[in-house]
């Protein structure tokens, strides 16, 4: 159930799938800040200062499940829009809410409870908005735009990579798809494990420093909201490049190998289960040492788990055995 990351990332449509819908939106797109709708944020250039501009929704039902605690919707609201900068090197300003009103005044209530703890988390102001009445019945939709100051001038997009570039992931993959996987088949697991992956799913964590402090020496760089394969195809395709992923090195945590394992197929459920928010990035070969750098500085987890090459297109791969492409390389509307 994750969820896209921006109007390239967002459409959903009954008739028309997301991929046509988002070209069909490309003729309107054609100011400079908009990156040609092939990135996770817009940039609008403000005399060599960048504005980061983001808008993400979560649907009851498409995004969340309809019994998650209203508080942890709050805080994945605030959370993803935080991804989407952190995938920037952003510097949170301010949000601006969108909120749909069901009647469910307890439900409200706690969900600005959870609001409340996200912003004073994410150090960043509530500045306005906008609240709907929704007819009775109909599932709660919530928007958020985020917008952020950028830590340099020339903003990391998906754009970027070039053949021979190393491809690197922060953090582990795949908790946030088994903490939903849990839930969805038993809601009420009493192991600490299973306690841990469900906390992944509802609370993620963007990596906010670190995106800000990797953005220097990226060549390209977005966040996992939909699965390490999709978005590294994205990458690829964004940057006219093709893309090799080494399904052996993807990282799994401790919770997630105790409760699922850490076979061929776990790690294809990892790298295509989405809602991560990890940082996935290009580099370049000969900065490989101060990427190593950075991870010890800000005592983060960066694996590097493919490369780009001439060409177009993904591939994976085990060690030295290619395999084929699982038929769904992550989460996708329409």
């Amino acid at each position: 159930m994750p969820k896209r990351t921006s109007w390239t990332d967002n459409a959903n449509h009954p008739h028309v799938n997301e991929s046509e819908f988002i070209a069909r939106l490309r003729g309107l797109a054609t100011h400079p800040a908009a990156r040609g709708l092939m990135d996770d944020a817009a940039v609008l250039d403000l005399g060599g200062q960048g504005l980061v501009l983001t808008h993400d929704m979560l649907v009851e039902g498409v995004h969340y499940l309809p019994d998650d605690p209203p508080h942890s919707v709050a805080w994945k609201l605030i959370a993803v829009n935080m991804s989407d900068l952190a995938a920037k090197g952003a510097k949170p300003l301010g949000v601006m809410l969108g909120f749909s009103l069901t009647g469910g005044d307890d439900w409200d209530e706690a969900f600005v409870q959870g609001l409340d703890e996200a912003l004073t988390y994410f150090n960043v102001p509530l500045l306005g908005g906008d609240t709907v009445s929704m007819p009775a019945g109909a599932p709660r939709a919530l928007g958020l735009t985020a917008i952020g100051a950028a830590s340099i001038r020339e903003v990391p997009s998906r754009t970027g990579a070039k053949p021979g570039d190393l491809l690197f992931v922060s953090g582990a993959l795949g908790s946030s798809g088994a903490g939903l996987a849990i839930l969805r088949d038993n809601p009420t697991p009493e192991v600490p494990e299973a306690a841990a992956l469900i906390d992944a799913y509802r609370r993620p964590m963007p990596d906010m420093a670190l995106g800000q402090v990797l953005a220097p020496f990226v060549t390209a760089m977005a966040d996992i909201s939909d699965g390490l394969l999709i978005d590294a195809r994205r990458i690829a395709e964004a940057s006219c490049c093709a893309a090799s992923i080494d399904i052996a090195m993807v990282p799994l945590s401790p919770d997630f190998v105790a409760l699922r394992g850490n076979s061929t197929q776990d790690r294809l459920f990892a790298a295509t289960a989405g809602d991560d928010y990890r940082l996935l990035f290009a580099v370049d070969p000969s900065r490989r040492a101060e990427i190593e750098v950075v991870a010890n500085s800000q005592r983060a987890q960066l694996t590097k788990v493919g490369r780009f090459a001439e060409g177009a297109g993904l591939s994976i791969h085990e060690g030295e055995h290619a395999l084929p492409l699982p038929s769904r390389l992550g989460y996708l509307h329409g």
